[in-house]
């Protein structure tokens, strides 16, 4: 599946925070059914008030899995990365 594709699926605003990364469609034993897997990156964009002269990506966070609701009958579960900041000056997180 065309990942622009489920764009057309996956509410508007998610998409300008996160980029679609990678797509799965698999079997979920747990509920006898098939399951799409659909994993999201957060965009390397600092939240408003805050300036990128004094802030710097450090990787991801660990990733966190969503169910969401089921599309034509399959399970859906979102896999989101966040990005992890750092401010320069103090080096915390």
């Amino acid at each position: 599946m065309n990942l622009d594709l489920l764009g057309f699926i996956l509410p508007q605003d998610l998409l300008v925070y996160f980029d679609i990364i990678h797509f799965q469609e698999l079997g979920d034993i747990s509920v006898k059914k098939d399951c799409l897997h659909i994993y999201l990156e957060e965009k390397s964009q600092l939240p408003n008030g805050y300036l990128p002269s004094e802030f710097e990506s450090k990787g991801f966070n660990n990733s966190t899995r969503i169910q969401d609701f089921p599309i034509r009958g399959k399970a859906v579960y979102l896999h989101i990365k966040t990005r992890r900041w750092r401010d320069k000056k103090t080096k915390s997180r």
